[in-house]
C-alpha cells in the first residue's frame, strides 16, 4: 500500500460511496420532480445506511488494523483491554 493510512477496504468503502453519492442524486431529482414524500425518505433511508454502513466499515479497519499496529509489542495480557474495546464497537 502507497499510504499507512490506506487499508485493502478502502477501494470498497469508496465504491460504497460513490453508488450512494448517486443515489443521493436520484433523491433530490425525486424531490424536485414532485414525488411522495413516503417514496423520497424511503429512498433517505438507504442512502443513510449506505453511507452509515461505509462508516462503521471504515472505523472497524482502522481499528482493526492501526491498533494492532500500535500495541503489536504487547503481551496478551496487556492487549485485552484493546482486544475487548475492538469487540465491543462491532455493537455501535
Amino acid at each position: 500500500m502507497d499510504h499507512p493510512d490506506r487499508h485493502e477496504s478502502h477501494p470498497a468503502i469508496a465504491k460504497r460511496l460513490k453508488r450512494a453519492e448517486g443515489h443521493l442524486r436520484s433523491v433530490v431529482a425525486m424531490i424536485e420532480a414532485g414525488k411522495p414524500c413516503v417514496e423520497i425518505a424511503q429512498q433517505l433511508h438507504a442512502v443513510e445506511k449506505a453511507v452509515g454502513q461505509a462508516k462503521k466499515t471504515l472505523i472497524q479497519d482502522h481499528l482493526d488494523h492501526c491498533l494492532d499496529a500500535a500495541v503489536g509489542g504487547l503481551s496478551r495480557a496487556q492487549r485485552q483491554p484493546i482486544d475487548d474495546f475492538k469487540a465491543i464497537t462491532k455493537f455501535l
